[in-house]
């Protein structure tokens, strides 16, 4: 039996931190993408928006300096770099409809091999009842990246053959990263791009019960 440990929240993160090009605009969704903003490696520009009307944040405030006029489209407390600017959340969604946002990283309940995304429910507990901006995101991007877990609490897979989810858009998920491996959509299938040490490709496959080439 093999023997390997899940990428902790913040490692993830980091994981995802890495794969942003420097110079890159950046919409990280609610919930753990929003964790994205503290990994962003050292000497690395990467201008972050929020759908509520935010251009240029930084990491999240250190506690006791928290300025709630100042929050992400979750409602978090964040900060703002020099040249950072707030505006109109129309503007906002402008820019998420205009194709001026490089990447956006979303959570989701479930993705297809072929990249669709399913990242809203009204009947999950705990989840928002609302699409929100994610299909304005998830069209508008130059590349839509899932950040989840890969599994559900009960074992299932979140990676499917196809989404029994409503679904937040079709065919627009480039890269999903999970606490146990990282995977590309492409037009040959779902691909292997890395996973935690001791998961071998099998035992991954039969996890997610998909077909996953390797490269």
């Amino acid at each position: 039996m093999s023997s390997y440990q899940k990428r902790s929240k913040n490692e993830l993160a980091r994981r995802v931190a890495q794969d942003i090009p420097d110079g890159a605009y950046v919409n990280l969704g609610i919930g753990q993408p929003t964790l994205v903003a503290n990994h962003i490696p050292a000497g690395r520009e990467v201008i972050l928006h929020s759908e509520n009307g935010i251009l240029g944040m930084g990491p999240a405030p250190a506690p006791g300096s928290e300025d709630y006029d100042l929050i992400n489209a979750g409602k978090q407390p964040v900060t703002l770099l020099p040249g950072g600017a707030f505006f109109h959340h129309a503007d906002s969604f402008a820019m998420m409809r205009g194709g001026h946002l490089d990447v956006c990283v979303l959570g989701a309940f479930q993705v297809s091999v072929t990249g669709d995304l399913a990242n809203w429910s009204t009947g999950e507990p705990g989840a928002i009842p609302a699409v929100g901006g994610a299909m304005d995101l998830a069209v508008g991007a130059k590349q839509t990246w899932v950040m989840m877990d890969l599994l559900t609490k009960q074992g299932a897979s979140k990676i499917v053959a196809q989404c029994t989810y409503p679904l937040t858009a079709i065919g627009c998920v480039k890269r999903i990263y999970t606490d146990l491996a990282t995977f590309e959509c492409s037009p040959q299938g779902l691909c292997l791009v890395d996973a935690v040490d001791g998961l071998t490709p099998d035992a991954l496959q039969a996890m997610v019960g998909q077909p996953i080439l390797v490269k």
